[in-house]
């Protein structure tokens, strides 16, 4: 049934000529008569789900013109001939008119995709190729490829204090979660710009979220409550990086061939879990500093990729399954973590995804090449 499936889907054309051969053939030579009817039938139906209307309006046409042969030739009476050629002629204007109906459901949720798609570019636009002494790169897939819209963010943006981006994930998907992420893109992109420490501009988007979220609670309209995420800020000579985790898988650190996770001393809650005896996400830590040396690459990612899972229920790990190798542009190692993800789940991934690397050059990024 499998197989069949598979053939059905890649060779249409295929499988609906042989059901024509296949009612004639059972028609001429089956034990009983009639016989082959059915296959008649079933291929303007199959032709007509899986190709376009004039395709199928053909093998309806086909069907229609072997059924009053096969008669005429096994010299059936004109009732007999005038049954069989309604059968077909019945089925092939089913079909005809269910052609029809999927191609206008077709246009329709194209349209749809589109539209999500152009909330999302406009939500979420793609991070600067170079921002500071960083090469930049990133990429958003969906768990299902024709949603093309979820929760997962990230932004990158050069500020007084140097490079400060984040990446993050909203609690649901969908158009609930998009609203989420338009509210924490937007207080990044003004807070960066002023918050003069990353512990100050995470609890400024605390305060956000957490605002937002009772606004919304109060007009009875769908929020999301809370957003995992990590803040980064690069000094402009590139030497260190600071991060904030608020409960977000931790980065790698891509270097020389080799990938280390870089964990926090302490998680914090999540943006918009404001705690009500200290006016802020729990207790507020100072940023973790790491060195970035000219080369090295920030990987950031969401737990599309952390927690994507085998045939056998076991996660990714970026630091044992990542391919070994030096990245020299972040859109290869973007490109290589993808590729990997997908072949690790089988193609079958269970959350959005999004991947952000930021790459410490000293003369300006590298080109990527094909």
């Amino acid at each position: 049934m499998t197989m069949f499936r598979r053939g059905l889907l890649a060779f249409p054309h295929a499988v609906a000529a042989l059901l024509l051969l296949g009612g004639a053939a059972a028609d001429l030579f089956g034990p009983q008569p009639y016989m082959g009817l059915p296959l008649l039938a079933a291929a303007p139906l199959i032709a007509c789900v899986l190709l376009t209307f004039r395709i199928g309006l053909a093998f309806a046409v086909l069907a229609c013109v072997l059924s009053i042969a096969l008669d005429l030739h096994l010299r059936r009476p004109a009732t007999a001939l005038f049954v069989d050629l309604a059968d077909v002629l019945i089925v092939s204007t089913i079909a005809l008119g269910i052609n029809r109906l999927l191609h206008r459901q077709g246009r329709y949720l194209a349209q749809a995709r589109d539209v999500a798609e152009a909330v999302q570019r406009a939500v979420l636009p793609d991070p600067p190729h170079r921002a500071g002494p960083l090469a930049v790169a990133a990429r958003y897939e969906t768990a299902q490829a024709e949603a093309r819209i979820g929760g997962d963010l990230y932004a990158v943006q050069t500020t007084p204090y140097g490079v400060r981006a984040i990446i993050g994930d909203v609690r649901g998907k969908g158009l609930q979660a998009v609203s989420s992420v338009s509210v924490i893109v937007g207080a990044f992109r003004q807070e960066a710009e002023q918050a003069p420490t990353l512990a100050e501009l995470a609890h400024r988007l605390d305060s956000a979220l957490s605002l937002e979220s009772d606004r919304r609670r109060e007009t009875a309209s769908g929020f999301e409550d809370f957003t995992t995420a990590v803040l980064v800020q690069i000094p402009p000579d590139g030497d260190a990086v600071q991060l904030v985790n608020r409960g977000h898988p931790a980065p790698f650190l891509v270097e020389g061939g080799t990938v280390v996770q870089l964990e926090p001393a302490s998680y914090e809650l999540p943006l918009g879990m404001m705690l009500p005896e200290t006016g802020a996400g729990g207790s507020v830590s100072a940023a973790d500093v790491f060195t970035l040396r000219p080369g090295a690459s920030l990987l950031l990612v969401t737990d599309g990729v952390t927690e994507a899972r085998n045939q056998h229920g076991r996660f990714y790990d970026p630091c044992t399954q990542l391919p070994a190798g030096e990245y020299s542009h972040p859109s290869h190692l973007v490109d290589a973590l993808a590729q990997d993800v997908s072949s690790w789940t089988g193609n079958q991934r269970q959350d959005d995804m999004a991947i952000l690397v930021l790459t410490r050059t000293e003369n300006g990024p590298p080109e990527p090449t094909t």
